[in-house]
């Protein structure tokens, strides 16, 4: 695979299809502001200060369980940095570093670089801010020291080299760039990987608070096809079947209202007759397909 094809979405923000994306996530407040914050920063302080001074590689990691909205808050920063900036516009870039890892010897060494210290930056000479998405990066800034002698370990410390070669060379050459990185086991992570980011932010599994939120939203969601959901959305009795769902990822609380309407042939035929005791009923399947996932290990590190 040619590096370009491992680019998969390359936008200019505004784009009325990401606009949507950063609100559809429910994270406290926090998470959010701090990714804000720290890529406002480091694209306004990089460009008129030396990386001597900064120190700031523009690198974010965001981490924490699948399914709690890391790659969507991702894609949705560039489209809330766009009218903070003095061109109010701003570039988005996603990779599927998947694509990059290759058999062949010393193959993989070559796509990361020639990606990230070349293709990636051409891509933004022309100074518009640029938000960069990495997603899963364990695939390419694999832990060194954790390398598998099963696999090539040599081709592994090249790959991750070259990862950190680029992001060193970025920091200097490149201000306009800022990347974020998601990943769901910190602990494949690189250690020198890690200590580049300028920030790393836990994305949590949602509280009784946000797997109330998840739960309102996605039936006032399906309200509009199915009108008695969008009451049901503030039935008082949703506040136990969101204590039921706290702490299990926000994708499988979205999920478990489709579980409940396969409890009963009515809710199938009609979702719109479905219950709070039905939406208890989805909440105990999901929560035991969620100690499945733990209990076979491949739950988040």
């Amino acid at each position: 695979m040619d590096v370009a094809e491992t680019i998969t979405q390359c936008r200019v923000m505004p784009d009325a299809a990401y606009e949507p994306l950063w609100d559809s996530i429910v994270v406290p407040p926090t998470v959010k502001d701090r990714l804000l914050r720290s890529a406002l920063l480091a694209l306004s302080l990089r460009p008129n200060l030396p990386f001597e001074v900064t120190a700031l590689h523009g690198l974010a990691v965001l981490f924490g369980p699948p399914g709690t909205g890391k790659t969507t808050l991702a894609r949705g920063l560039a489209a809330q940095l766009a009218p903070l900036t003095s061109a109010k516009k701003t570039r988005f870039i996603e990779v599927n570093p998947h694509g990059l890892m290759s058999a062949e010897h010393g193959q993989s060494q070559r796509k990361v670089a020639e990606l990230l210290g070349e293709h990636i930056p051409r891509l933004a000479d022309d100074g518009i801010p640029t938000v960069v998405l990495l997603d899963e990066v364990e695939s390419m800034a694999v832990a060194r020291s954790e390398a598998s002698l099963a696999a090539n370990p040599a081709d592994v410390h090249r790959a991750t080299d070259a990862v950190l070669t680029a992001l060193d060379a970025n920091a200097v050459r490149t201000p306009q760039l800022f990347i974020v990185a998601t990943s769901n086991f910190t602990r494949a992570l690189d250690a020198a990987f890690l200590s580049r980011a300028d920030v790393a932010i836990e994305v949590p599994a949602p509280d009784k608070d946000g797997a109330l939120a998840i739960l309102q939203r996605t039936l006032t969601g399906m309200g509009q096809a199915y009108p008695p959901l969008a009451d049901l959305a503030y039935d008082a009795g949703l506040k136990r079947v969101a204590t039921k769902l706290a702490g299990i990822d926000g994708r499988r609380i979205r999920k478990a209202v489709t579980e409940a309407m396969l409890s009963r042939i009515e809710t199938v035929l009609d979702p719109g007759t479905l219950t709070v005791k039905d939406l208890l009923a989805g909440a105990t399947t999901a929560t035991e397909s969620s100690d499945f996932k733990e209990g076979d290990g491949h739950a988040a590190a």
